[in-house]
């Protein structure tokens, strides 16, 4: 692939085709390439990874997909497959699919045989439908119960946030958060490589279906100061990227099954896709630390066969 392709175009092809994709978010901008050329133009031996996974949908039964524990553990099995063990795992939400016991105790067993250093997780919409998260902060919320929390690993400053208990419609972060986030981002320099880590996306990707956050835009002022800045999202189901001056957004892949692209349709469903299309549309991402710069690699692999 050309690397005088349009940026924009190229991100539009990447994102609607399901095609994995590598990029580097740099100073002056994103550099993609195909995840097939990514043997001839390898991401820095021995940098420091981590790995985000989303919308498993443990327990639901539909003709998207049949089989979503067969999925789930197809990604694991490549994140298991690394190189090198990730530092840490982040699950971006909606590990179950009706937040039932048994799901959430059937996701807890799974993540547990990931080969990473540590695992997190933040609630979907599907992980709270019943007790406004109250199970899931039991089995997957931070040691200090806070239902919000920050990490550094993988040479980056993480935020762990949660954006969708009391929502009806898109996103929300609400006032306790985000003068905990003002808090907690005025304790690092501008230097420090920044994550955000939240369900929804934390910016408009198409707000007639929700796929949203209400009060992104003061979150998004905190960021801006700083060096790099990465926000990985899931909810929507498919892999799609904004830049926004040192602000970088992906949202990923499902393991369960996709969803329309925005306004294609209605309203947004699991999508039934043709035989054998179905792993090609779902997937897994990677992050890579280059060591010594503010550069980012991102890769997103999809769950079909290399």
């Amino acid at each position: 692939m050309s690397e005088t392709l349009d940026r924009s175009k190229f991100l539009e092809c990447m994102a609607w085709c399901g095609t994995g994709v590598v990029y580097a978010l740099t100073g002056t901008g994103i550099v993609g390439r195909a995840l097939a050329d990514a043997s001839t133009q390898p991401l820095p031996a021995g940098a420091p990874t981590f790995v985000q996974i989303s919308d498993t949908h443990v327990g639901f039964h539909g003709e998207a997909n049949h089989d979503v524990l067969a999925t789930f553990q197809t990604a694991i099995d490549r994140i298991n497959a690394l190189p090198s063990r990730p530092e840490f795992v982040m699950h971006t939400g909606d590990l179950t699919h009706l937040s039932a016991d048994a799901q959430f105790d059937t996701v807890k067993q799974m993540l547990g045989t990931i080969k990473a250093g540590a695992t997190y997780a933040v609630p979907g919409e599907h992980d709270v439908i019943n007790d406004k998260g109250a199970e899931f902060f039991k089995m997957f919320g931070h040691p200090s119960g806070d239902k919000w929390y920050s990490f550094e690993a993988a040479g980056v400053h993480a935020l762990a946030l949660t954006n969708v208990i009391n929502i009806t419609a898109g996103g929300l972060l609400g006032r306790d958060q985000l003068d905990w986030a003002r808090k907690d981002l005025a304790s690092i320099p501008k230097s420090m490589p920044v994550t955000v880590f939240a369900h929804i996306p934390l910016y408009a990707v198409y707000p007639d279906w929700g796929w949203t956050t209400d009060d992104f835009s003061e979150l998004l002022t905190m960021l801006r100061p700083f060096d790099s800045v990465t926000v990985l999202n899931g909810h929507i189901h498919q892999v799609l990227s904004k830049v926004d001056g040192n602000v970088k957004f992906f949202t990923a892949a499902s393991t369960a099954f996709p969803q329309p692209k925005p306004g294609a349709e209605p309203k947004p469903h699991p999508l039934v896709v043709p035989a054998g299309e179905l792993a090609s549309r779902l997937g897994v991402r990677t992050v890579t630390i280059v060591p010594g710069t503010h550069e980012i690699a991102v890769a997103d692999e999809t769950l079909a066969g290399s």
